[in-house]
């Protein structure tokens, strides 16, 4: 981590107007930041350096990322299963510490260590006012999902900085925890608060299907609220095998008639796969709920009839990303059960930026619900 010592930042208080133009300009102690830089599916990934930036504008904040890590959604851009704006840099998932905060009034200073929401949004269009969906913004940024040329570059979390967007929710976080099981919070952990948000009453019975970080997250939320009985469907034995430390029951794939058709309350679907709904679809009670959230992927195919949902008066709900409510308690939900859940063992040892395709390789073997990189 690069030591900004006292004095280095020069107007970087937050109730400072900054400079003729809102703008506000300060003298880093460094002169170059590190990006890693995607080109396409078919290219290595090229750790580059640019100019340090000395000028933020109103509502920006300028973040040194202390550790990140890999997500799903990432791994799924660099081999070409989803398409992205190139070149561009990764990365949405990670922890940081201030360096300098723009204009325009904010509760955060430089040094604090903070995590924020994956995307800035306006406010006041109607996702994010009537509809209480920000993460559906008319205007949504999405960082780690946008083009190199598209403002000062800093856009993605593989890199050693990133420059945070008016609109984004900044949240700081506690000492007591670590970078490795704060890093996936603004992404994974989140996601599934927004998933759990809502759920069936009485809700005693639930399944997850999918074992990896979404799974287990799901897990000791779901147990959290009093979800008496977990059940975790998985094809892999290893993903399973962390099942009972977050509070579930692992259940593997093949062994079919495990799961109580017709008795569970709450199906929460984060395979990926559209393959696991009709089981699914089968083991829900009259009245429960079934919630999709890893079928992101385009032109998914959903074997599904209506007379199977109508039948059962079901409820269906889609889940996607979150808004800054969800971080928010995300972040409390982590504190609060630390010593609770073996947090630390989800995510990997970190690869320094400089081997970030050994990162994606380690990613693609599964061995670890989450992968670190270190910048």
């Amino acid at each position: 981590m690069t030591k900004y010592p006292s004095g280095s930042i020069t107007g970087s208080s937050p109730s400072r107007a900054g400079g003729p133009t809102g703008d506000l300009r300060f003298s880093p102690i460094v002169n170059s930041v590190r990006l890693a830089v995607f080109y396409g599916s078919d290219q290595p990934i090229q750790v580059i350096e640019r100019p340090f930036p000395t000028t933020l504008r109103e509502g920006e904040t300028l973040v040194e990322i202390l550790l990140a890590t890999i997500c799903g959604s990432d791994l799924h851009t660099r081999d070409g299963r989803r398409k992205e704006p190139v070149p561009s840099v990764l990365g949405h998932e990670a922890v940081g510490r201030i360096v300098a905060c723009g204009p325009g009034g904010t509760h955060l200073m430089p040094g604090d260590r903070v995590t924020w929401t994956s995307a800035a949004s306006c406010g006041v269009c109607a996702p994010c006012h009537d509809w209480r969906l920000p993460q559906k913004c008319m205007e949504l940024f999405k960082y780690g999902h946008s083009p190199l040329d598209d403002g000062s570059g800093l856009n993605g979390c593989y890199a050693s900085h990133v420059l945070l967007r008016r609109g984004t929710s900044i949240f700081r976080v506690s000492d007591r925890l670590s970078d490795s099981v704060v890093a996936p919070v603004n992404c994974a952990l989140a996601t599934m608060v927004s998933a759990t948000e809502v759920l069936p009453t009485p809700c005693r019975t639930a399944v997850v299907q999918g074992a990896g970080l979404l799974g287990l997250y799901g897990c000791a939320l779901l147990r959290s609220k009093g979800v008496s009985r977990v059940l975790v469907v998985d094809t892999e034995a290893n993903r399973l095998s962390r099942v009972v430390a977050f509070g579930g029951e692992p259940v593997l794939a093949s062994l079919r008639g495990c799961i109580p058709a017709g008795q569970v309350d709450a199906v929460f679907e984060v395979a990926g796969s559209s393959s696991v709904v009709p089981e699914g679809v089968e083991s829900l009670r009259p009245g429960g709920s079934y919630i999709f959230i890893g079928m992101v992927l385009p032109g998914t195919p959903l074997a599904l009839t209506g007379e199977a949902i109508i039948r059962k008066c079901l409820t269906i709900r889609g889940v996607h990303n979150y808004a800054p409510r969800h971080l928010e308690s995300a972040v409390r939900f982590l504190e609060e059960n630390l010593d609770r859940y073996p947090w630390s063992d989800l995510v990997s040892p970190p690869h320094p930026l400089a081997n970030i395709e050994t990162a994606f390789d380690e990613t693609r073997r599964r061995t670890w619900p989450r992968v670190a990189v270190l910048p």
